[in-house]
């Protein structure tokens, strides 16, 4: 089979690999569609996978093409949505249900073999019941839409009727904005550098958009802040967009340390911000409510995916895609390959 292998920081090769064969427990998924993740960028291009060599990518969807030994319940041919963490099931918060929070987890495409590829070999147990008549492209971004909704529980959820924040438009914060939207939010401020991403911003139901620059002047009084970015910039604009006993679920990663300004600290000590952070998208019973009500939503088409794709490639366009964006000469949302 192709795939996209990652032997050292900026060395992506496109290689032809065995085709995994379905141990006991597990099936063969050919891979559908299988999108960029935020993640992807800093791991393919500055700081490594796990262990290399390793094929990356970890947010797809497939068909089923062989069954192991052992599974039931389960067809050849089915569309399939896949869990890309596999936790340990058996640490302190594995058995309260945080599955996040696994403290000895695997995980596609960092960990073991992902998705760049032709074919996946899935335990069963990352396998998840995908609406059929649902284009695979959307069921392959199941997972940053789970992300964005994992965030907002985090915070509490919002009440019908509250003002709302996202600060960065990337595919994560687009999902955040229509799920902020569909749990009630009369108003979502959406904050971005781009035009081009605050133009897709108002597609998913942003009401108010601001440039990045012009934020500080902006006098929001958000209940719910999701900060999707990781910068000092962001990560404090966040907080400022808070009103009095407000919540700010941070999902950006950042790379360097992070700074709070003086009048940022004052602002959540004051107006008693409450501050959470968010990380992946996992509940019980696994994968969770998070996966299952995107994929509902996505079968009942109340969320929005089709307009936030820039790319859609071969598999072959990877490497020179990747390129591209480390020289940060390409505009994009979300980039999904077809292996």
């Amino acid at each position: 089979m192709r795939a996209i292998v990652l032997h050292s920081p900026g060395d992506i090769r496109l290689e032809n690999r065995p085709d995994p064969v379905p141990e006991p427990g597990h099936v063969v998924v050919r891979v559908s569609s299988v999108g960029v993740c935020g993640s992807d960028l800093p791991r393919m291009l500055v700081k490594g996978a796990w262990k290399m060599p390793l094929i990356t990518g970890h947010e797809f969807s497939g068909r089923i093409t062989a069954i192991g030994d052992g599974v039931e319940g389960w067809s050849l041919g089915e569309l399939v949505a896949i869990a890309p963490l596999l936790p340990c099931r058996r640490c302190s918060q594995c058995a309260t249900g945080n599955f996040s929070r696994c403290t000895d987890y695997d995980y596609f495409g960092s960990r073991r073999d992902g998705a760049y590829a032709e074919f996946v070999a899935v335990p069963v147990g990352n396998l998840i019941k995908a609406p059929q008549h649902v284009d695979p492209r959307a069921i392959a971004m199941t997972d940053p839409a789970s992300i964005a909704l994992h965030a907002i529980w985090k915070a509490g959820g919002v009440t019908v009727g509250q003002t709302a924040a996202v600060v960065g438009c990337g595919p994560i914060g687009l999902f955040a904005i229509q799920w902020l939207r569909l749990l009630g939010a009369s108003e979502v401020i959406a904050v971005d550098v781009s035009e081009e991403k605050l133009a897709l911003a108002r597609e998913a139901g942003a009401s108010v958009c601001v440039l990045s620059r012009d934020v500080a002047g902006h006098h929001a009084q958000a209940a719910v802040v999701v900060e999707a970015v990781g910068l000092d910039a962001t990560i404090n604009s966040a907080i400022m967009l808070a009103g009095p006993g407000g919540h700010v679920t941070f999902i950006g990663i950042p790379v360097p340390d992070v700074k709070l300004d003086n009048k940022t600290f004052q602002h959540l000590l004051r107006q008693e911000i409450s501050l959470h952070g968010s990380w992946n998208s996992f509940g019980a019973p696994f994968p969770g409510p998070q996966w299952t009500t995107t994929l509902e939503k996505f079968g009942t088409g109340e969320l929005r995916w089709e307009f936030m794709i820039s790319h859609d490639l071969d598999l072959a366009e990877l490497p020179a895609i990747f390129g591209r964006f480390a020289a940060k000469d390409i505009h994009f949302s979300k980039v999904l390959f077809t292996p």
